[in-house]
């Protein structure tokens, strides 16, 4: 059984919605932010040191980091169904947007999140992380113009971890600015794995 250590509002929804589409079972053990600081609560230390989230528990032992779970899942529990086999013509770029989402937009995403709250402390910083979210952000929307799918035509593992880049145009107010991104963003959440992720994750 794959455990799912899930965090309200954080990136660990795509884990539901990655093994609702796979169509394998698990379960999930919800945790709450600190509401003053927002962090995480200590009790995923206990299961891993570092007591972050998205976690999954696979074959008894703690795994972090979306893009290695995903990777993994789709590799190896879905029997390649949102993967893209070692010699396919597009595994490369499969690889490319798997990790794009978290390597390259989140860190500008996180950055930005700070800053906003911490209000004239970074504002001098704000214009030149703003224009790196902008160029990650119209990267991603012009990959997706004309099509539905960032490779292969297919729902595949790496939509479903590129789905951060839309939700964090979302949620900066940025939807207008990106419409191939968010076009597929409502396309992706009308998906029934998706709304099936959204429930047993309490909406979050």
């Amino acid at each position: 059984m794959i455990v799912v250590h899930h965090l309200e509002q954080s990136r660990s929804l795509r884990i539901l919605w990655l093994l609702e589409e796979l169509g394998l079972d698990y379960e999930v053990r919800h945790y709450k932010r600190d509401p003053v600081t927002y962090l995480a609560p200590p009790e995923l230390k206990h299961i891993h040191s570092l007591g972050k989230s998205p976690m999954i528990e696979l074959d008894g032992r703690p795994m972090l980091e979306s893009g290695a779970i995903v990777e993994l899942l789709c590799e190896r529990e879905g029997g390649g169904k949102l993967a893209l086999a070692p010699n396919a013509a597009e595994r490369r770029d499969y690889l490319y947007w798997l990790h794009f989402a978290e390597s390259s937009v989140m860190p500008s995403v996180i950055m930005l999140y700070f800053m906003k709250r911490v209000g004239e402390a970074g504002a001098k910083q704000l214009p030149m992380v703003m224009a790196q979210l902008d160029l990650l952000l119209g990267h991603a929307d012009q990959a997706l113009e004309g099509r539905d799918h960032f490779v292969a035509g297919r729902l595949t593992g790496a939509d479903i971890q590129m789905s951060a880049a839309s939700d964090a145009a979302i949620s900066f107010g940025l939807g207008e600015k990106y419409p191939n991104l968010t076009r597929v963003r409502a396309l992706l959440r009308e998906r029934p794995a998706f709304k099936r992720a959204l429930e047993r994750g309490g909406g979050s």
